[in-house]
């Protein structure tokens, strides 16, 4: 098994030639109608959720003020492309693995389930062929009415090759001496030194676009999204369409107007200076900060601390900035800076009393540096909340370095990251993370790092985490006494997972409590490129440690799992050290496996209790424990409380029959349905 995937301190790409992208992302996936008819549709929307039925995710995930419809559920004349859950495609980082292609002249066309006056679009365009991203238009009507252009762009998308990736699509290698799984070699050590196709790797292709409508649209009317003639994409790809209505702009009365202190709301002028006035003076004066409706440029961080920072919504007002490039490298090794809202630093001290409510931040990050610090929220901030913002196009939205403690993440939508949604990275205690709607970020979507201090006590609930193209939905690396529930996770694409706990990345040990409660994933359970296998839905992975901590899964539904529903490993190099000694299972549910229920590659233990499952595509229990296959079974051990429904857990499987097929072949399930 190849060495885990290296994570340096700060983690965060863009773009291909639209040549080499049709052979790459969209031949290999069109499987429905191409041509100027439009595909039959009842007129009724289908609105989704992770591109399910509502019904299969209840009470599950964040409560969103949108109406999410699928593209290749609407009425088009475009192509279907998918399903595909083989990176590197188009398809296999859509919502749901399917999406719509257009050529100039061809529409989607969508049923407003509601009434709504605004609309999020997730796309995807060509790359220019030297990388850099091209602008196209796509032409939004209502009824034929409200005729509005909106402006793609995939200068944010697009990135290529090994970690930490590139913009190049024509660039060789960047690590010709690391191990590489499509020639299960290392190149710089092999003769013939082999060669791959250009562009290598290709991935992170979509981005999402918001345009307010002239006015509110009743329920049963249609948004056409139309591709016009001449337009410079060879292709668009729609994957969704999400509407709402947005309330009217906040006022926060007797709040410091950021205007009277110079502010610019047209984004032409730096805001930076006059923001800082504002929040000089309301903390004077013990009020807080109102960023009213406009743009607002700002280049750089603005520190935060003891004071609170109210905007008139996310759809109002907006803080962006462009990357910076400095002069000369920071002391924390950063060679950028842009748009940010920082604490001041664990090692000053840290911020308190940070309020942050009810705006937008939207970057300009086109690469992953991991030594930048380019986030849209960082720094320490103990005893603030971040409510209702909107964070897209920047490393990660928002990356807490400890020691601190009393932060609550709240009904914040944060998108379009080069890297992870949310870290809480060192120290960070007594957090809530609860209600966010995360899309599409280049590595994990929220993520708890326990590096050479312990996060503790912190709740991870009723988050939706959807489409991240690299490593895990949500990841819990060390710690004690983790909650994670009632969270909704889907398709991530590779490296990764849907939830995950890993002793890895030099976390400190988990200790205390573990507990994954009340969640769902839908088409999880990956397979690892480097291993070549397939991963769990949720799954451990014991490499720097033993998971030995009072671990309970309850309650979680993992549904059209790729390969394995549940999956416990430890690295093959420290298996006969490390192991994961006892987790125990309850009430759950699994509805489709390509592979099988639970998949055993480690020393240790599991109890079941009431674990159903269906439609599982091999042996309900792959048990190949140390692979050391000893005489006396395998070195994992299952025990059966009772209430195991399905045939999953047969008897001959008990108390540790070795069922090993290393690599057995993926048996795809029907689509998830109702529990009866």
């Amino acid at each position: 098994m190849i060495p885990s995937r290296v994570r340096p301190r700060v983690r965060a790409g863009a773009r291909a030639t639209a040549v080499a992208c049709a052979l790459l992302c969209l031949g290999q996936t069109a499987v429905t109608t191409a041509g100027a008819a439009p595909r039959p549709a009842s007129g009724t929307p289908v609105t989704t959720r992770a591109a399910l039925d509502p019904a299969l995710t209840a009470g599950r995930g964040a409560a969103v003020a949108f109406d999410e419809q699928e593209a290749e559920n609407a009425r088009s004349t475009g192509t279907v492309i998918g399903p595909d859950r083989t990176p590197y495609t188009l398809a296999s980082e859509a919502s749901g693995r399917k999406a719509v292609r257009l050529v100039p002249g061809q529409y989607v066309e969508f049923t407003l389930p509601r009434a709504a006056n605004a609309l999020t679009v997730r796309y995807s365009i060509p790359d220019a062929p030297g990388g850099g991203g091209i602008t196209a238009p796509l032409d939004v009507s209502v009824d034929g009415r409200d005729r509005r252009t909106m402006k793609l762009t995939s200068q944010y998308s697009w990135l290529y090759n090994q970690y930490p990736f590139t913009n190049d699509p024509g660039a060789g290698l960047l690590h010709p001496d690391w191990w590489l799984a499509e020639c299960s070699c290392v190149p710089a050590a092999t003769t013939p030194v082999p060669e791959f196709p250009k562009p290598f790797r290709p991935t992170h292709f979509y981005d999402e676009q918001r345009l307010l409508l002239g006015s509110t649209h009743r329920a049963g009317q249609k948004v056409r999204l139309t591709v016009p003639a001449g337009s410079p994409a060879a292709w668009t790809v729609i994957d969704l369409l999400d509407t709402e209505l947005v309330a009217p702009p906040h006022v926060e009365r007797g709040g410091v107007d950021v205007r009277l202190l110079g502010a610019d709301p047209t984004g032409r002028r730096d805001a930076a200076p006059a923001i800082e006035r504002a929040i000089a003076l309301a903390r004077r004066l013990d009020r807080p900060v109102y960023l009213p409706p406009g743009t607002f440029r700002v280049d750089r961080h603005i520190v935060v601390d003891d004071v609170t920072l109210v905007g008139a919504g996310n759809w109002h007002t907006v803080l962006k900035g462009r990357q910076v490039t400095l002069a000369e490298p920071a002391p924390d090794g950063s060679r950028h800076t842009g748009v940010g809202l920082y604490g001041k630093s664990a090692a000053e001290g840290g911020s308190r009393n940070v309020h942050l409510r009810g705006f937008t931040i939207d970057g300009d990050v086109r690469e992953r540096i991991d030594t930048d610090q380019v986030n849209a929220v960082g720094g320490a901030m103990s005893d603030s909340t971040i409510d209702g913002l909107h964070l897209r196009h920047t490393k990660v939205g928002l990356w807490f370095d400890g020691p601190m403690r009393n932060v609550k993440v709240t009904n914040t939508i944060i998108t379009d990251q080069i890297a992870d949604a949310l870290n809480f990275h060192t120290g960070v205690t007594d957090s809530l993370v609860r209600n966010n709607f995360i899309r599409n970020t280049g590595d994990d979507g929220i993520a708890l790092w326990s590096e050479k201090t312990a996060d503790a006590r912190n709740t991870i609930a009723r988050n939706t985490v959807q489409s991240p193209t690299l490593a895990n939905g949500i990841a819990v690396y060390g710690g004690a006494d983790t909650t994670v529930t009632g969270n909704l996770v889907a398709d991530p694409v590779r490296e990764g997972s849907g939830l995950h706990a890993g002793a890895r990345f030099g976390a400190e040990p988990f200790t205390g409590t573990l507990r994954f409660t009340d969640n769902t994933t839908v088409r999880a359970g990956t397979l690892d490129l480097n291993w070549r296998i397939g991963l769990g839905a949720l799954w451990f992975y014991a490499l720097d440690g033993s998971i030995d901590a009072d671990v309970r899964v309850t309650g979680d539904h993992y549904l059209d799992s790729t390969h394995n529903a549940i999956m416990l490993v430890s690295e093959y190099g420290v298996k006969d050290r490390y192991g994961i000694p006892s987790v125990h299972f309850k009430d759950i549910r699994v509805d489709g496996t390509g592979n099988s229920v639970v998949s055993a590659r480690t020393a240790g233990s599991a109890t079941f209790e009431n674990v159903d499952a269906r439609n599982v595509g091999a042996v309900g229990v792959n048990n190949c424990g140390s692979f050391n296959f000893p005489s006396t079974g395998s070195e994992f051990a299952l025990t059966d409380r009772g209430g195991n429904d399905g045939g999953w857990l047969a008897p001959w499987l008990l108390p540790n029959t070795i069922t090993c097929d290393d690599r057995p072949p993926v048996v795809a399930p029907p689509a998830p349905s109702p529990w009866s």
